[in-house]
This record gives C-alpha cells, sequence and structure tokens, in this order.
C-alpha cells in the first residue's frame, strides 16, 4: 500500500546506435503518479471531529449515516460522542449504536483501522497524526506505528492539510473506498528525549537528598512528530545556547530564542512565520530554523531526511530554561544537559 519516489536513470539514445556519444537523463517520478491501492477492500474507518465546535455537527452526522449506509465499521472518539448536542438528538442515537468508541492514549486501535476521515483544519489532522505514536516491544525497543491514509475535509480555521470539499463528499469517499485516488507520503520526525536521573541519597538523619552529586540511569522517552519540534527559552528572559550535531558532528551553536526543527508538512507553519522556506512534501529533508538568533549570518538551512539530528542544552545555563513542542501539542520542561535526538521515520500515508 505504501509507495516510494525514487530516481529513474533513463538513456536517451540520440546519437547514433553505433556511436557512444548518448545522453543521460534524470526523471523524477511525478507526486501524482502515486495511487493508493487497498490490498483488500476497506472495512473499518476513523472518525475525527474537531471537538466542541457546533458548526461541524450537521456534516459528522450526515457523513456517519453515510458510512454506516456504505457497511463501514466507524470508529469514533468517546468524547466527541459526550457532547450534549449529540447526546440529544434522538434520530441519531440507532447510528450511535453501531459505532465503535475508543479512548486517546487509553485504547490501541492501530491496527483496526484502515483509512481516517477529519473534520476540522490543520490542528484535527495533526491531532489524528498524533494518535498513533510508538509502540513499545520490550525496555528499550520501539517500533513506528505507521498512520493509516489520511482524507482531510477542509472545515476549519487553516486549510494547508485539508484539501477535500465537504459538499462532494459522498464521491470523493466513495473513490477513496475503491482505490481510486492519488497519495501524498508525509514524513514524521521520531523524537527521543533523553535526561538523566539522579539518585537519591539519604544523609546520617535520614533526611532524603536528591540534588547530591550520585548519577543515576538515564530515562528515554519517544514521541513522533508531523509538524515540527520547538526548543525554545520558555519564560527565561535569558538567551539559550543548544549546539547542534548533524551525525555526530557539531555543526553550529544556536543563541537565541531558540530553534524550530520540521517536517517538509510542518515548513508552512511555524517555520514560514520565522522565516524560513516552504518545502513540498514529497521532498525527504529536515528544516532547521533559528528564532530570533544572536548573529548577523545564520539562516536556515535543510539536510537530508536520513541524518540523526541532537540537541544538546549547556549546564551552565539558568534550568527549566527550554520547552519541547512535539507538533504543537504538548510542552515539555527541558532540564539542563538534556539531549533530544531527532530522525525522520519512512512517511506515513496521507491523501
Amino acid at each position: 500500500m505504501q509507495t516510494a519516489m525514487k530516481f529513474n536513470q533513463c538513456v536517451q539514445p540520440q546519437a547514433p546506435e553505433n556511436s557512444d556519444n548518448k545522453v543521460w537523463k534524470w526523471h523524477i517520478q511525478d507526486p501524482a503518479s502515486q495511487r493508493l491501492t487497498w490490498n483488500k477492500p476497506p472495512k473499518s474507518v476513523l472518525v475525527i471531529k474537531k471537538i466542541q465546535d457546533a458548526s461541524l455537527l450537521q456534516p459528522f452526522k450526515e457523513l456517519c449515516v453515510f458510512l454506516t449506509e456504505k457497511n463501514m465499521i466507524v470508529y469514533v472518539e468517546r468524547k466527541v460522542l459526550a457532547d450534549l448536542a449529540i447526546q440529544a438528538d434522538e434520530s441519531f442515537a440507532a447510528v450511535i449504536q453501531k459505532f465503535c468508541t475508543f479512548r486517546e492514549d487509553l485504547d490501541d486501535i492501530s491496527n483496526r483501522v484502515d483509512f481516517i476521515i477529519c473534520l476540522g483544519g490543520d490542528g484535527t489532522l495533526l491531532y489524528a497524526s498524533s494518535l498513533f505514536q510508538l509502540a513499545c516491544v520490550c525496555a528499550d525497543v520501539f517500533f513506528q506505528k505507521s498512520v493509516p491514509p489520511v482524507m482531510a475535509f477542509h472545515l476549519g480555521s487553516l486549510g494547508f492539510l485539508t484539501p477535500f470539499n465537504f459538499d462532494t463528499y459522498q464521491s470523493q469517499i466513495t473513490q477513496i473506498i475503491e482505490g481510486n485516488a492519488t497519495i501524498i507520503l508525509r514524513s514524521r520526525l521520531r523524537v527521543v528525549k533523553e535526561s538523566r536521573e539522579k539518585k537519591a541519597r539519604v544523609d546520617e538523619k535520614g533526611i532524603i537528598m536528591t540534588n547530591g552529586d550520585s548519577e543515576g540511569s538515564r530515562k528515554a522517552m519517544q514521541y513522533q512528530v508531523l509538524n515540527e519540534v520547538v526548543v525554545d527559552r520558555g519564560p527565561s528572559s535569558y538567551l539559550s545556547n543548544v549546539d547542534l550535531f548533524l551525525d555526530g558532528h557539531l555543526i553550529t551553536t544556536v543563541q537565541g530564542d531558540g530553534v524550530i526543527v520540521s517536517t517538509p508538512t510542518g515548513s508552512t507553519a511555524y517555520a514560514v512565520a520565522a522565516g524560513a522556506s516552504m518545502i513540498h512534501p514529497n521532498v525527504s529533508a529536515i528544516m532547521i530554523t533559528p528564532i530570533c538568533p544572536h548573529s548577523l549570518s545564520f539562516r536556515p538551512i535543510v539536510v537530508p531526511a536520513g541524518v540523526e539530528l541532537k540537541h544538546y542544552h549547556h549546564y551552565f545555563l539558568l534550568p527549566r530554561s527550554l520547552h519541547l513542542f512535539p507538533g504543537s501539542r504538548e510542552r515539555l520542561v527541558r532540564e539542563p544537559g538534556t539531549m533530544f535526538t531527532l530522525e525522520c521515520e519512512k512517511k506515513a500515508e496521507l491523501p
């Protein structure tokens, strides 16, 4: 079901056949030629609706009725059905009985959903991507949960990632089910936060001390991000100094308000507002953009998607001065000496 962008090397014999002078041409596959192919007909769909938006109630009901008539298994978040306006609609009660519900961060539906439909704006699509994070196999072994194909209808304020018009939703969804659609493969960043835990020690009086010099084990947390990771100075009024490593080599120290590491999808968000360029989603790359750098020469840079990028926060800075925004959904307080590793994961399928 997942296709890859390939470079095809073609020989065009524009000279006589007995001549050694031949022209080499490089051709890049047209993104529009990437097609959605089902191994078997899809049977289940996850419907993501923007919470507490009254304007989406009627489109949500119409969509769910249409999907159930198509004999599709519809998955809906339990908090969506908690809306009083949905519960008060008696004519919709029979459709609700057919839903499969789940709870965010508690129920795993990654292997149950064939594709996703989003009703909202760009934030709704980012939220849908965040539902499919890394799964832990054992203590320190993780594997990626790929994102099913996402069909995003433009019913929000921003529409960079929501190209579908809801007025013709029936014909468009039918084409998706039949496999008659093109796809765009979008990359996600795998973020690993490594922090050192200090061992608590007990003094002679039995008082527990946690600020001693005893070092403990390193603790790792992992996230997957569709948009960007922002490391900034947080509420501190001081500049932040962040060492930036590329495949283990120090390339620069970012001195300023922070740095943005974004995917091509995220290049249209915070990065472009900070002065970066927009990157087509089919380009396998990572964008690094400084935030208000204390330098006249530091400009946004683009690195290949296959590199390992690390951020290191200096010990001598004020504690708790940087923050992490994985996909603009969470704020994590970052202690001095914390190391962040970012890698580009295989692409999620997003039509």
